[in-house]
């Protein structure tokens, strides 16, 4: 019988922090969860700590750091060997949630610095995170139900026809470039007949330290505490089909414009 999991990285902020405790409250898959911190008990017990009817052995906590890529390559062999003795384990589902938001207004603004840390975090990341960590998704011989989901968490202003305010420019290229990755990788898994589909989604405004800047001029209905986005988020992926791949989704169900 197989054996699914999910995968959230990172996972101990803001969203994410949301996205794990979502997944293990409403799910019963056991939950791989990325930090960059020295002490994973004190983390993982961070985590769980509104979770006091969870069981503790369904949370593990694997080390990476978004910049290096040799800690992306260590946490996933440490994943293979602790999921090596299941039979027929498979990634269910996997939030990549990785990112970081330079407000430049205008292009006097620009820094070299917070530019490359953009598509460093926003896009680089994620890339590395599909070469080491994909290979835990299902071939079709698994048949399932409904294909694995592979989720990166994008932005509506990575979208190039819905640009109308200009600006961002680090954020939204990198994003935009994040939603052409969602694509190419979408096709790739098409073309290996992987049981899985790849998407993108848009999570809409959260009160998290990424968007605070921005608090004051979002309407109070579309200004989400993490709970309620980790839940919006995790309810659109999983009545996504494989008919809907390849895409960006925001956190109501419609798609986002290229």
């Amino acid at each position: 019988m197989p054996s699914p999991f999910a995968l959230v990285t990172p996972s101990t902020r803001g969203l994410s922090l949301a996205i794990t405790r979502h997944l293990l409250r409403n799910s019963q898959l056991p939950v791989y969860a990325s930090h960059r911190s020295e002490s994973p008990e004190r983390v993982k017990a961070d985590i769980l700590s509104p979770l006091q009817e969870i069981d503790p052995n369904r949370l593990q906590m694997i080390y990476i750091d978004l910049t290096s890529e040799a800690t992306i390559g260590s946490a996933a062999k440490a994943l293979s060997e602790s999921i090596a003795h299941l039979p027929d384990p498979y990634l269910h589902t996997a939030f990549l949630t990785g990112g970081v938001l330079y407000p430049e207004k205008q292009p006097e603004d620009l820094d070299l610095a917070k530019i490359s840390s953009a598509f460093q975090i926003n896009v680089i990341s994620h890339l590395l995170l599909i070469k080491h960590f994909s290979q835990f998704l299902p071939h079709s011989r698994t048949k399932l139900v409904e294909p694995a989901k592979w989720v990166h968490v994008s932005a509506r202003v990575g979208s190039i026809s819905d640009n109308r305010l200009g600006g961002w420019y680090s954020y939204r290229a990198s994003k935009a470039a994040l939603n052409q990755v969602v694509k190419t990788f979408d096709i790739q898994l098409q073309m290996k007949k992987r049981d899985a589909i790849c998407v993108a989604v848009h999570p809409g405004t959260v009160k998290t330290d990424l968007s605070r800047e921005f608090w004051g001029g979002v309407p109070k209905e579309k200004l989400f505490e993490p709970e309620n986005a980790a839940a919006k988020v995790v309810g659109v992926v999983e009545n996504l089909r494989a008919e809907q791949r390849g895409r960006v989704w925001d956190w109501a169900g419609k798609e986002v414009p290229s």
